[in-house]
């Protein structure tokens, strides 16, 4: 039963999973949205811009019939003619074209699902194999496209006859009027016809895409051993490992030493060794706020230089500190008297530049336990 369960597709896609369905061009999409976005375009262009569009279409085709007897006699001029009409006809309408081509590529977009993959291009010889295009017929999801099909039939007709049988009464009124009066209201109610039954297609969008998004999501599924097979992968590639060693190490360095200008003191080896340690008010002991040896330890002096943090020469103390107390922990307790005495000297160094006096003696001898000190590097 377990490794039944093991082999079920029941967990949620990891990050890696999508990235590399992404790659290979697999994206959710909605031909609803699609569709509903462009023919919504068109039919608020034409119910804002209709009577633009059609004053157009027809200074266009006037100019088109009208005969020019230079073009009688020089037949040659009839290409310049029609390219001139072409481009009359490409500006006049541009407005309405630029509006359905951005209506056509922002799908994508409301489903994050904008890439570009030439994985997705090549040709696949599968999907020319007669038996599995008898398959795909009969699949559940062509039952799905065949039910939404069936579905928007009857919604649109629905709206059709909905707004027949409403607008009947001007529609056989439209018999008794002038043909211009009759025209401009026949524009006026194909337009609204059109943009309300568009509009009623927003309830197919609304049941589609999540439909669209819960069957991609759905079919990246993972079993439980994909899933830690792909952990293993991560994890288990030594330059995966090194490169998050190394940005951690980086990160852990970068505070470390952001830490340094506000330390108290710095006790060094004085060159291979260096412990920055800091005691403010509250603290129950002294922390370790960096510590480093070689170029790090030379890079901790540097910065406390900078910005006037006290160091201090007491090798065994640095050495000690370096091996036995951690960064941002407070030190052992068997190096409180030690480090004492190095805070209440570096207190009355403060004191005598400020006030002056006696220069105060650097302690000497500090009573750090034998056992605490590694070998001197």
């Amino acid at each position: 039963m377990a490794e039944e369960s093991d082999l079920e597709k029941t967990e949620e896609p990891t990050g890696r999973r999508l990235e590399q369905a992404r790659e290979k061009g697999q994206v959710p999409h909605s031909r609803e949205l699609g569709t509903f976005l462009v023919l919504i375009t068109a039919a608020a262009a034409f119910w804002m811009m209709g009577g633009w569009f059609v004053q157009r279409a027809v200074a266009l085709t006037r100019k088109g019939f009208t005969l020019d007897t230079n073009l009688m006699h020089e037949p040659a001029l009839m290409v310049p003619r029609l390219a001139d009409l072409s481009i009359d006809a490409l500006v006049s309408f541009s407005p309405l074209i630029g509006l359905l081509v951005l209506a056509a590529i922002l799908p994508p977009f409301f489903l994050n699902a904008w890439v570009f993959s030439t994985t997705a291009l090549m040709p696949d010889f599968n999907r020319m194999n007669p038996l599995s295009g008898i398959g795909r017929m009969f699949s559940w999801n062509s039952l799905m496209e065949l039910g939404k099909a069936s579905l928007k039939a009857i919604l649109i007709g629905g709206v059709a006859v909905w707004l027949i049988w409403k607008e009947r009464d001007e529609i056989f009124g439209l018999l008794g009027q002038p043909l211009e009066a009759a025209l401009a209201y026949s524009g006026h109610l194909l337009s609204y016809s059109f943009l309300i039954m568009v509009a009623a297609l927003i309830l197919i969008v609304a049941a589609d895409v999540p439909f669209q998004l819960w069957q991609y999501f759905d079919k990246l599924k993972m079993t439980k051993e994909e899933v830690k097979q792909e952990m293993k992968e991560m994890m288990g590639d030594p330059h995966v490992k090194g490169r998050i060693r190394s940005l951690q190490m980086q990160a852990a360095r970068k505070r470390m030493m952001s830490a340094v200008p506000k330390a108290d003191v710095i006790v060094t080896n004085p060159t291979h060794y260096a412990v920055a340690l800091s005691y403010k008010n509250g603290m129950g002991a002294p922390k370790v706020v960096a510590k480093g040896m070689g170029a790090i330890a030379q890079k901790i002096k540097e910065l406390g230089a900078e910005h006037a943090v006290p160091i201090m020469e007491a090798p065994p103390l640095a050495r000690a500190l370096y091996k036995h107390a951690e960064i941002d922990s407070e030190i052992p307790s068997a190096l409180y008297n030690a480090v004492a005495e190095v805070l209440a000297y570096i207190y009355q160094l403060a004191n005598w530049r400020m006030v002056g006096g006696n220069y105060p003696m650097a302690p000497r001898n500090l009573p750090v336990p034998p056992e605490l000190v590694p070998e001197a590097a």
